[in-house]
């Protein structure tokens, strides 16, 4: 054999040994309502992606798309990466429910996970995590130190997720000070700082001396540190830059187990489609340090709550309870059951206001 025709054979040996290893990488793919930058719930969904990539190195490629709108635009950024070759695809934003299942139709060989929502297919999951039950415990610390008994509170969309949280901080406000009120500013928005801090700003001047948000950036929390006498809660994320006042606790949202048991399935085959729904107790949930800032005893209050929620003992949705208008929701001692959580799109009774359309 001449040396031509070994070099040949070797090149093209070493080429079917590259496309084989290509061919066996297994690429995912994430789609972002918001900037990786965001400081909140982008932010930790790509810590879940890093995560996939540091937990199976060169077996898999991961790729993303950040500032997707939700809508049309989500379709036409889903079915690229569909044709593209992702083999599983996150998609984390309630809005993308529907274009998700559409491009799952297109594609039933690609794995589909969408977060915050309700439809399912064949290829398509469903995920989310019980932020309410750390809401419950901002509630806790919110109803404890607040001095002027307002607590603002910043909603993106009326949407369940959003009330089930506001609800549940109410309840857990309310119990530990009855005279707490609620004021609520929708900002129509999941991120944008200029209207969130905007929202933050007007809270303020309407005497909440502590305000949770339901949106993504951080500017509420440069908002109530420039206000003074304010105190916030990270959302998604830590925040803990805005330590240990005005943000004196967080809620942070853990994807990253999620995320590698979900690729891992996909890899090995056993990638069957389902929801999941976890909290505290899973890990899913985090509850960001509580400050010095906060009170020792509340701070005692607030940990034991937590580790109530995360085993069980107690739930945050326990009755008695009655709706905004006064009928009742659950009797002395009931829960609240999933199916009522999952589309929650009622105030509890003490929260003004109604509920935008």
């Amino acid at each position: 054999m001449t040396l031509t025709k070994l070099l040949t054979g070797a090149a093209m040996a070493l080429g079917l040994a590259t496309t084989a290893m290509a061919e066996d990488k297994t690429k995912v793919g994430f789609v972002y309502v918001g900037p990786i930058g965001d400081g909140g719930w982008t932010h930790e969904h790509d810590k879940g992606r890093l995560a996939v990539e540091a937990e199976f190195g060169d077996k898999v490629e991961t790729v993303y798309v950040e500032s997707v709108a939700e809508g049309p635009d989500s379709e036409r950024v889903m079915t690229q990466m569909a044709l593209d070759g992702a083999d599983l695809i996150f998609t984390t934003s309630f809005g993308y429910m529907d274009p998700t299942i559409n491009v799952a139709k297109k594609f039933p060989n690609v794995k589909f996970e969408h977060a915050t929502g309700y439809k399912q297919a064949e290829n398509v999951a469903t995920y989310s995590a019980r932020f309410y039950e750390g809401r419950a415990i901002q509630g806790h610390i919110a109803g404890s130190m607040t001095e002027s008994n307002i607590i603002g509170y910043i909603g993106s969309y009326p949407i369940p997720e959003v009330i089930r949280g506001i609800n549940s901080a109410f309840i857990h406000a309310r119990k530990v000070n009855p005279d707490v009120q609620f004021k609520i500013v929708w900002a129509y928005t999941w991120f944008d700082p200029a209207k969130e801090a905007d929202a933050a700003k007007v809270l303020i001047e309407q005497g909440a001396d502590v305000v949770l948000q339901h949106t993504d950036s951080t500017a509420p929390q440069a908002a109530a540190q420039e206000a003074g006498n304010v105190i916030t809660f990270g959302q998604a994320s830590d925040m803990a830059q805005y330590g240990p006042k005005p943000r004196v606790s967080s809620i942070i949202d853990d994807w990253a187990p999620y995320y590698i048991a979900r690729t891992k399935a996909v890899m090995d085959g056993t990638w069957t489609t389902g929801n999941t729904w976890d909290g505290i107790g899973a890990g899913m949930v985090g509850i960001g340090e509580i400050s010095d800032a906060v009170p020792a005893e509340v701070k005692a209050e607030a940990l034991a709550l937590k580790a109530s929620l995360a085993d069980g003992s107690y739930h945050a949705f326990t009755g008695p309870l009655n709706k905004q208008d006064g009928t009742p929701f659950l009797a002395e001692g009931d829960t609240a059951d999933d199916g009522t959580l999952a589309g929650m799109n009622f105030y509890v009774e003490g929260i003004e206001g109604d509920i935008p359309q």
